[in-house]
């Protein structure tokens, strides 16, 4: 069922690590219209975490989901899982535009949540959502997953808080994905439901940037989207860009696409090029050019000291997923502040809005 070929079905597998002991911290799962939901699902579990119930009004879904995690119980309802008091935590990958809505009821339930990038699509849902934890002291995480879940991303923040390349002073980002069009949705191709490029797989890149240059607020400079090659979905933004200019002066520039060509053994060609003031750092994340079977983790590191290649794949783990449970239970901000996490949102979300549309 899982391609590797299909960026939307990518559901990284790490080693099981939990923070937690057995049935100490229980979630449920709403929502399947995108697979990263079983990139969610499988981080919380290999982190300790028990996934007790699923409910989504597809039945097919629900039937894949529950092959996937033998043992979960499928809910009558939505109302079923949000009443259930095991349940601390739910996980969602809503289509895009109705993520915000599921979260409400989530955090008015007494849940914390924890939802697919993008977390939302309008400033007004980003307002709504605020106002929520504000009312209820619950969380609204988003799985930022290029970061969260690539090790050479993971391993690139320990270096960088490390002092290997000093000041970060500029972050590149490339983040190209194959379309899959026949397999797509009837939502993905319409914005009021999937946001538009830079809100969606944009997202990705601003949340990366501010958390490598240590950005607490930025400003979009620039940005601009088009629709170079299918014409048959009007509404599909097939490419887009933006420039930043974060509070602490550090710069960024990120482009994202769906031109992922067949012939490409992954679903896209990641990258990020990230400059110190005494050193950089290049990731290649799922794969090397011209290598088949190379699989990702690959970072470069050059400074003062060393110009080294590093293959981390299989070695680093996802931290993130351990640190959210414990900060469920604990209710601290160690896996991502819930600024960090409302910023990124906003900011992919004004990207979009002030996009220049140059095809």
């Amino acid at each position: 069922m899982v391609k590797e070929s299909e960026g939307m079905n990518y559901a990284p597998k790490g080693k099981p690590n939990p923070v937690v002991k057995q049935g100490e911290f229980t979630f449920a799962a709403i929502a399947l219209d995108h697979g990263h939901i079983y990139g969610m699902c499988n981080g919380l579990i290999e982190a300790g975490a028990v996934l007790k119930s699923v409910y989504d009004p597809d039945p097919k879904k629900v039937e894949g989901f529950c092959k996937k995690f033998p043992g979960v119980i499928p809910a009558r309802s939505e109302e079923e899982i949000l009443a259930d008091p095991e349940v601390k935590l739910v996980a969602g990958a809503a289509i895009t535009g109705e993520r915000c809505a599921l979260g409400l009821r989530v955090m008015s339930a007494g849940k914390d949540y924890f939802t697919d990038k993008a977390p939302l699509t309008t400033l007004a849902q980003l307002e709504a959502a605020k106002a929520k934890v504000k009312e209820t002291g619950k969380k609204y995480m988003c799985y930022y997953s290029e970061r969260i879940h690539v090790e050479s991303a993971v391993f690139a923040g320990q270096l960088i808080e490390e002092g290997a390349i000093g000041k970060v002073i500029q972050v590149l980002g490339t983040g190209p994905h194959r379309l899959g069009a026949a397999g797509r949705p009837d939502w993905f191709f319409r914005k009021e439901k999937y946001g538009g490029i830079l809100c969606d797989i944009g997202s990705h890149q601003i949340e990366q940037f501010l958390f490598y240059a240590g950005v607490k607020d930025a400003k979009v400079v620039h940005s601009q989207i088009a629709n170079y090659a299918h014409p048959q979905y009007p509404e599909l933004d097939d490419f887009g860009d933006a420039t930043l200019v974060g509070d602490n002066g550090a710069t960024h520039y990120f482009r994202v696409d769906w031109f992922t060509p067949d012939g490409l053994q992954n679903w896209g060609d990641g990258r990020s090029f990230i400059l110190g003031t005494e050193g950089f750092i290049e990731q290649r994340k799922y794969m090397q050019l011209g290598q088949k079977g190379s699989g990702g983790g690959h970072l470069y590191l050059a400074n003062g000291k060393e110009e080294t290649y590093y293959h981390v794949e299989g070695k680093v783990g996802y931290p993130y997923f351990g640190q959210l449970i414990l900060d469920c239970l604990n209710r601290t901000e160690n896996a991502m502040t819930q600024d960090h996490c409302f910023k990124a949102a906003e900011l992919c979300v004004r990207a979009q809005i002030q996009a220049v549309k140059i095809q």
